[in-house]
């Protein structure tokens, strides 16, 4: 588990038999049963009532008959009248304690637990168990939103965009839930984009509400830019390969949130453990990992998936899948059709006692202290017989075994009642059938939730009356005598106080049924607006709200919500349901969890269902003890491959002949080749006048990079370079990018750095052009037609300095009125926290070393042009050497602003964690506009579709706006030369200084220095000429002796 991992409470009140200083922490797999599916097989020999325990006494005890044990020694006393009765009374309080501390010992939970002792001394009757989320998943729930951030002046100019991936379209309760949400979200001011994983019926829905959707395609799902949303919304565990793109930058900084339904993959993750399948557990656990929040909508289901679990796990409830599953089995079965199949009259009062849905091992308190507090009503209404009908009661709890049917029969036969008055049914059954027929619904359960019951919902959805005791979760829902009625825990009195209004003449009463129509009104929507508010409070703690973002609205702008159940109303009932009659039946598809346990274990389990809905394993798969072996026969090769290397170095071996020894250099020249192969596009760049650079950090571009001549990538990551092409490594040609800090503040300008870097060595052609993998992600990038366009253009016009750029700055100002009102500086101010303006003023005047009464920020006009960005540009080389001087200078001063706060990580450019993450990017991308325009360069547009070009801001027209004097080359470079002075003397600014780390250190000094040393050895090797010369001269030529 991860170090915030969720943790288990079981909380104590006041169970008998305690110890008051135990500790009451323990842990849910080894100690608590609380999967709906188990897949260890039920030994029947220890379930229900030990028939031999109940029929005869110790051996030093008189056997007493069946007959008499069963009516008591009142039979033989035969009192009369008022006697008579309080005997009877007397004897019903006894025997059911009897029958409760008999019912402990007897009825038990499928499988067994090492430490089932311990459990049973450690948990007892009155104890609890709590879901306490981690530290991550409590400031998640707990964090104080955007409160800060709204209380800041702000220039947003879109609304926050959110990606939705599906993992499928059906129409069900997952898709209202979901639909509901994310139309509510809308309100809020959220924008949507809905991928899917596979395509469905509800399609017309979603794209109604947020537009096309687009269906990723198996192979395709990295072909996404996840970096133009402010997070990512993933739904079921089948959207898991969707998510796989998210795990590698550089989608690694997008929050994303997995909402997760199933339990399909709880119920496997037992069975990986027994067969000691450690790499698919944690292939699961780093998914979960991934995620900034994992979304369960019940608090049983963290609990379930704790091994996965980095203290991420979220719980935010809701209840429309059971009010789902209760109106689908209603519009396929009728209640008097059930109660006659089911042998029940129709004039039959059924009393539905329903129990926990927690189990212990080995013992069930709960249902024995269900039984107990039921004695009194059993009593007064189970030999009740009225006009036509008699009250049934079905007691739904635990598993269907024959033991624990057996149980409720023997307390039955004790109480004097007949074998049709009381019947058992377990949770793995068809409960809806049992829900459906009754015409009252007890909730007999000792266990205090957290989640309100879903049998109950169910139940209150099909307009069954409900008592229930007098919990907190039911007060937070309910209300008392209007959507049920409560009495107190464990307190027989008032469970029959509370019975009785609910009867009137042997039937329900209007009271009853006035309960039971509210009740049903009220799950309708029950928990709606919570689960709203829970998803819009998680967004604002979880996503980074860029500067050009608007702030969605606040959550107390929802209105009491509802669900969407007009969108479906013809769909309840027809469409395929995912949750089973039974309440234990395993929720979701098992595709996805499968898929993965082929790919890592090579075959795909044969599965069988048996009676509880339990998933067994062929007797085929290997076990732990098969993989044992396995590895201890690899051992034993790889011993003896070793050993055998050893004895070869150790024989002595014959000359190889020289035909052998050329074969063998042969043979390792052609092996050395293959593995130094240039790949296809650098044999067509031979020659060629352009290449552009693909700027990228991470495996995750991949799939967006282009191959062929006129593309080369540079991976600004030396592990995440493409290693099948000739990318290249920016990190080994600039060490300053091995630093995580800077490379990700000065982003792609710190991969041309890397370029101009000794260029020589790796660029000799006269144009040179960079392009953003993102380009391709936000269809901007070049196409074929405007590839040759660009070619054809840059072979004709060699002479010039010139700039083309396929990639506008263009930002979505719907809200500010026309884009042409956005000036140059207003759009950099958008996207800079409304701070370029004065951060290049302010880095210019460092720059320049200008004084504070000359105006510093460079005029850009408002005609209406585009501006470059993302850095898609072509250039002359020598045009880009120039600007790399340039920007080098302009990064330090940035960087000198920012070095000399008190704060080191901040960035007064930057409005939220990520954006501090990469502060300089949003600047930088932008500086080639600025270099371009005031040094005289001449701005061409070409269109990346068709290739046509267009001229932007024409050189006539700039005349009294260019600031040529601060751009001359001469001036640059004599501002280069004397950094690269200071650098070489050591003469430092400040102890972390960037400009020297950005590329060559080149000045008149160096040059000097250079020419003297080569000088020096050209001097030494004449030297020792000379003195060999004379060495030979005086003491003749002598050849050595062999072998000395």
């Amino acid at each position: 588990m991860g170090r915030n991992s969720l943790s288990l409470e079981i909380h104590d009140n006041g169970g008998a038999g305690r110890d008051a200083n135990h500790n009451n922490n323990v842990s849910v797999r080894d100690r608590l049963r609380l999967k709906r599916n188990s897949s260890d097989s039920r030994d029947r020999s220890h379930s229900g009532l030990d028939r031999s325990s109940l029929r005869t006494r110790p051996h030093h005890h008189h056997h007493i008959p069946r007959s008499l044990n069963r009516k008591g020694f009142l039979s033989l006393l035969k009192p009369r009248g008022t006697c008579l009765l309080y005997s009877l009374v007397a004897f019903t309080v006894c025997a059911f304690v009897v029958s409760s501390l008999l019912l402990q010992s007897s009825i038990t939970w499928q499988g067994n637990v090492k430490g089932g002792g311990e459990v049973r001394s450690r948990i007892g009757l009155g104890s609890r168990l709590k879901y306490v989320p981690g530290r991550v998943a409590r400031t998640l729930i707990e964090g104080e939103g955007l409160d800060p951030l709204r209380l800041e002046v702000r220039i947003g100019v879109r609304s926050p965009r959110l990606a939705l991936i599906l993992g499928n379209m059906r129409k069900d309760a997952r898709t209202l839930m979901l639909l509901t949400v994310m139309k509510n979200l809308q309100k809020l001011g959220y924008v949507f984009k809905v991928f899917a994983v596979e395509n469905g019926e509800a399609r017309p829905l979603w794209e109604e509400l947020a537009g096309h959707v687009k269906v990723l395609v198996s192979g395709q799902l990295g072909y996404a830019d996840w970096t133009i949303f402010e997070g990512v919304i993933a739904d079921s565990l089948e959207a898991k390969e969707a998510i796989s793109s998210l795990m590698q930058e550089p989608f690694l900084s997008v929050p994303l949130i997995w909402i997760v339904h199933e339990d399909i993959l709880a119920n496997r993750l037992p069975f990986y453990q027994r067969i000691g399948q450690n790499s698919l557990i944690s292939h699961w656990r780093s998914a979960f990992e991934r995620a900034n929040a994992v979304i369960f909508p019940q608090f049983t289901l963290p609990m379930l998936h704790s091994v996965l679990d980095d203290g991420n796990f979220v719980v935010i409830p809701e209840s429309v899948v059971d009010v789902w599953a209760a109106e689908s089995y209603s519009e396929t079965h009728k209640k008097q059709t059930l109660r006659e199949s089911n042998g029940f009259g129709e004039d039959d009062l059924i009393i539905v006692v329903l129990g926990s849905s927690f189990f212990y091992d080995d013992f069930s308190w709960d249902n024995a202290v269900a039984m107990h507090m039921l004695g009194p009503l059993l009593t007064r209404y189970g030999r009740r017989k009225d006009t036509g009908g008699s009250f049934k009661f079905v007691f739904l709890y635990g598993n269907s075994t024959e033991g624990q049917s057996d149980a409720v029969q023997e307390v039955a036969s004790r109480l004097g009642l007949t074998q049709d008055t009381v019947r058992h049914s377990g949770l793995n059954e068809d409960v809806n059938r049992f829900l459906l027929m009754a015409d009252i619904l007890i909730y007999a359960s000792s266990q205090e939730e957290q989640d309100f019951p879903s049998l109950i919902v169910r139940a209150m959805s099909f307009g069954i009356p409900i008592i229930t005791p007098d919990f907190p979760i039911m007060k937070k829902y309910m209300a008392d005598g209007v959507h049920g009625i409560f009495f107190q825990r464990n307190d027989p009195d008032t469970l029959l106080k509370a019975f009785l209004p609910l009867i009137s003449d042997g039937r329900l009463s209007k009271f009853a049924q006035t309960i039971a129509s509210s009740g049903r009104i009220l799950t309708k929507n029950m928990m709606a607006t919570e689960c709203i508010t829970g998803y819009a409070r998680l967004l604002e703690n979880i996503l980074h709200f860029p500067s050009d973002t608007l702030l969605p609205g606040s959550i107390s702008q929802l209105q009491v919500a509802a669900w969407e159940w007009s969108l479906f109303r013809r769909d309840i009932g027809q469409t395929e349901s995912l949750i089973q009659d039974s309440a234990y039946a395993s929720i979701g598809r098992p595709g996805i969890v499968f898929q993965v346990e082929e790919k890592f274990t090579g075959v795909v389990e044969s599965t069988n269902t048996v009676d509880n809905n339990t998933i067994i394993c062929s007797d085929e798969l290997p076990s732990k003890l098969d993989w044992d072996v396995l590895e201890e026969i690899e051992g034993a090769e790889e011993y003896e491959k070793l050993e055998s290397e050893e004895l070869e170095d150790r024989i002595e071996r014959d000359v190889e002949d020289w035909e052998e020894i050329y074969r063998n250099a042969r043979k390792s020249e052609k092996l050395k080749f293959e593995v130094n192969e240039r790949d296809e596009g650098e044999l067509e760049r031979t020659g060629q006048p352009l290449c552009i650079y693909e700027i990228y950090n991470g495996a995750g571009a991949w799939p967006f990079l282009h191959h062929g001549s006129l593309y080369r990538g540079l991976s600004l990551s030396s592990k995440d370079r493409r290693l099948s092409s000739d990318d290249v490594d920016a990190a080994d040609r600039l060490p300053l990018l091995n630093d995580t800090r800077y490379r990700d503040i000065l982003c792609e300008i710190g991969g041309m750095f890397s370029v101009a870097n000794k260029v020589d060595s790796i660029h000799m052609r006269p144009w040179i052009g960079f392009q953003s993998w993102r380009a391709a992600g936000r269809k901007v990038s070049l196409s074929s037609k405007a590839e040759g366009s660009l070619e054809n253009i840059i072979q004709q016009d060699t002479k010039g300095e010139i700039v083309y750029f396929w990639t506008r700055l263009d930002i979505d100002a719907d809200v500010l009125g026309s884009k042409n009102a956005l000036t140059f500086w207003s759009m950099c101010d958008i996207l800079n926290r409304g701070n370029c303006r004065t951060t290049f003023e302010e880095a210019f005047r460092h720059m320049y070393g200008l004084p504070e009464h000359i105006e510093a920020l460079p005029p850009m006009p408002e005609d209406g042009h585009h501006w470059s960005s993302l850095h898609n540009w072509v250039m002359p080389t020598p045009s880009f050497l120039e600007f790399i001087m340039f920007s080098r200078m302009f990064s330090e001063s940035l960087d000198a602003l920012h070095s000399n706060r008190n704060d080191s990580e901040s960035c007064s450019l930057a409005s939220s964690q990520l954006e501090r993450k990469h502060c300089y990017c949003r600047v930088l991308e932008l500086l080639v506009n600025v270099w371009a325009y005031h040094s005289g360069r001449k701005i061409v547009y070409i269109n990346p579709k068709d290739g046509s070009l267009e001229e932007q801001h024409p050189l006539p027209q700039r005349k009294g706006f260019m600031w040529a004097k601060y751009f001359n080359f001469t001036l640059l470079k004599s501002m280069d030369e004397d950094l690269a002075e200071a650098a070489d003397d050591n003469d430092h600014p400040r102890e972390r200084w960037l400009w020297p780390l950005t590329g060559e250190v080149h000045w008149k000094g160096v040059y000097e220095r250079e020419r003297e040393e080569r000088y020096r050895l050209k001097m030494d090797k004449k030297r020792k000429t000379k003195e060999k010369l004379y060495d030979r001269i005086k003491n003749g030529y002598k050849q050595k002796s062999l072998g000395g």
